[in-house]
């Protein structure tokens, strides 16, 4: 008897192609989110408490004649959008980064404390000195992240079972919560620091110009090119100590540079629009769908969609209650904590 005839199945396509193919697909969806980038943007010079029309927008970046519209978002609503993209881009990269070197889901500046010891920094820089220029309070909120930063190690490694995810974030929780009440307290004690700094405690970029900007950009510039050049060598940190050193990656000279950069990220957010959360903490997450785990994809993927997040969450703050406006740090905190829970829930079952 003849066996019967089968049709011989196509081949599959070879590795190399198909992760030519995923790269492209990637590459398309970061055009795709250049794009959607600049349509919040556009959105946001757009809406709030007086609504515009792009025809006057085109007019007063390009035609400026000094007219109250013109001002507006000349002086206002550009400076402000830019600061919102760029702190929502910060702020995401720094949480990616964050998640990957401790390989902890729910690590992220705020929740680590990094946030909260930046913020104590300059309130107790203003406490103390009174007003200064935010150039100044760069290296406050440097200073307050890295003395944090060391204490939530330290804190999270003591123990027979030295640093683990959940003694991190348990260490970053308590010490959030000790520096977040040394806070309140010179907050109490001083009307002056409470009547200046209230608003932006509770993160904002409204009442930001150009100036205030452009002395705070050159670090988050610096942040996020270095993290761009790290994003292959923490790929690999993602896969563990033992499998990273196995590759010929210098570990600790690794972790130490990408911990500076969260520093930088988070510090000159927090000096910029105050300590923001749950960006850091969300935006890696959502990403991770588009971009993968590979970090040369998934930081810049982080950047577009963090940016994009605190645009919409500060539209939001502008027209939610119009003509008045809330903090962005409230909106993002409606979006990130129920996000939080879930993930904490999703981790505990696990």
């Amino acid at each position: 008897m003849k066996h019967a005839a089968t049709k011989p199945s196509p081949p599959s396509a070879p590795p190399s192609a198909h992760s030519a193919h995923v790269n492209l697909l990637r590459l398309i969806g970061l055009g795709i989110g250049i794009l959607l980038l600049f349509g919040c943007l556009i959105a946001s010079l757009l809406l709030g408490a007086a609504d515009l029309d792009p025809r006057t927008i085109w007019q007063a970046l390009f035609a400026f004649d000094g007219s109250t519209e013109h001002l507006i978002i000349t002086t206002v609503r550009l400076p402000r959008s830019l600061i919102a993209l760029t702190v929502g881009a910060a702020l995401a990269v720094a949480g990616a980064i964050t998640q990957g070197l401790t390989r902890n889901p729910l690590a992220a500046p705020d929740i680590v404390g990094i946030n909260a010891g930046a913020a104590l920094a300059v309130v107790g820089a203003t406490f103390l000195f009174g007003s200064a220029s935010s150039h100044t309070y760069v290296w406050f909120a440097f200073l307050g992240g890295t003395l944090a930063a060391i204490a939530v190690y330290v804190l999270g490694s003591i123990g027979r079972s030295g640093l683990t995810p959940l003694k991190l974030i348990l260490a970053g929780a308590a010490l959030t919560y000790l520096l977040s009440s040394l806070t309140t307290g010179m907050l109490i004690l001083s009307q002056r620091t409470l009547d200046e700094i209230r608003f932006w405690l509770a993160g904002s970029v409204a009442g930001r110009d150009f100036a205030t900007f452009t002395s705070v950009l050159p670090y988050m510039g610096i942040g996020l090119l270095v993290a761009l050049i790290l994003s292959r060598q923490i790929t690999m940190l993602t896969l563990g100590d033992d499998v990273a050193k196995g590759l010929g990656l210098r570990t600790a000279w690794v972790k130490a540079t990408a911990t500076v950069v969260v520093i930088l990220l988070a510090g000159s957010s927090v000096a910029l629009a105050g300590p923001i959360g749950f960006v850091g903490l969300v935006v890696p997450h959502l990403v991770r769908f588009f971009a993968g785990v590979d970090y040369r994809w998934l930081l810049p993927y982080a950047a577009i969609a963090g940016g994009m997040l605190l645009l919409l969450a500060d539209i939001g703050a502008r027209i939610i209650i119009k003509p008045q406006e809330l903090p962005v740090g409230i909106m993002t905190a409606i979006v990130g904590a129920p996000f939080f829970i879930y993930l904490a829930k999703q981790k505990v079952k696990r």
